[in-house]
């Protein structure tokens, strides 16, 4: 399976040790990281770690997160796509992520990006799930899942928030089993 897809406005590769700056760049910005703050990496050892499990997902299942760069210019605007959880467990599922870069939210990148890996996830494994976990009140990504085809199928406590409060919902493009929940919410 190819390592890279072309969208209309994204180039989209497996991500590679020279991304990791500009990687870590985007998951470093306070911005990217409104609503779930205590998420956002301090140093480039969160990111190093967050980019070793996407190549295990690219090993394991042959698709995990992309990083997106535009076409006509090669800035790089974001990362996602889906990478598996719960491989070789009855709950695997697919994870559909997508993180766009402050300056080039409200775009339709993470849609495109969501999107390009959803299509491929459905070529490899289309009786895995594809799912996406967000805190309720981000609302744009909430959004973003909804334009995707998910359904809510799932809203609980969002455990190890550090604000109580939070609610984590999961969408999918189907019902999950139980063991399906436990991988998505883990």
């Amino acid at each position: 399976m190819p390592s890279e897809i072309l969208t209309a406005r994204l180039r989209l590769t497996r991500p590679a040790p020279a991304d990791l700056d500009e990687v870590f760049a985007i998951h470093h910005d306070p911005r990217v990281w409104l609503h779930y703050p205590s998420l956002r990496h301090l140093d480039t050892a969160a990111t190093q770690a967050m980019m070793a499990s996407w190549d295990r997902s690219w090993t394991d299942a042959g698709l995990g997160s992309f990083v997106a760069r535009l076409r006509d210019t090669g800035e790089m605007v974001g990362a996602g796509g889906c990478g598996v959880r719960g491989v070789g467990s009855d709950g695997a599922v697919w994870n559909v992520g997508y993180r766009v870069a402050a300056d080039h939210h409200g775009r339709g990148y993470a849609t495109e990006i969501a999107t390009a890996g959803m299509e491929r996830a459905r070529e490899l494994a289309p009786d895995r799930p594809l799912v996406a976990y967000l805190v309720e009140h981000n609302t744009a990504s909430a959004h973003v899942a909804e334009k995707l085809g998910l359904d809510l199928v799932h809203r609980v406590p969002d455990v190890g928030n550090p604000d109580p409060s939070v609610m984590r919902l999961v969408y999918a493009d189907r019902e999950l089993t139980a063991a399906q929940q436990e991988v998505a919410l883990g």
